[in-house]
């Protein structure tokens, strides 16, 4: 089998595709594809653990940090720790960062109603039944 037919290049291909358009689209507000959507996956009210946005955006919270560092940095978030639990931080959004994550909201809506346009709605939910399928079988896996 060419690496070409499997299921993971196209998936790996069609992804990559899809971000580098997202960054292109997000770089005209001064953010990248990952920033965005780190800001649309903090709770605007509660705030959202650092752990919690590592198993949203499929990372390991060690993996985060210097992101975090650098929106830190860049005054688009900020931290607080937990009132009980001091291991626990959470991370809030800034004014600024509250105005980049609205940014990020219109363009992901905006690319997503494309994609709406330009596929039926029969396909559409054929393949995201066979993206659930294929993150379940994935997580199974066991070599």
């Amino acid at each position: 089998m060419k690496h070409q037919e499997t299921i993971d290049y196209f998936l790996k291909i069609t992804w990559q595709n899809i971000a580098n358009k997202y960054n292109q689209l997000a770089s005209e507000f001064g953010i990248t594809q990952a920033i965005g959507y780190l800001l649309i996956n903090i709770d605007e009210q509660e705030g959202t653990t650092v752990s919690e946005v590592a198993a949203l955006l499929g990372l390991k919270s060690t993996s985060l940090s210097r992101i975090i560092n650098n929106l830190v940095k860049e005054k688009l978030i900020y931290r607080e720790g937990h009132l009980t639990d001091k291991r626990s931080i959470k991370l809030f959004l800034t004014d600024k960062g509250k105005e980049k994550r609205h940014l990020a909201r219109v363009v992901v809506k905006k690319f997503n109603d494309y994609l709406n346009v330009h596929l039926l709605e029969s396909d559409k939910i054929q393949l995201v039944n066979s993206l659930k399928i294929i993150n379940e079988i994935t997580t199974n896996y066991k070599p």
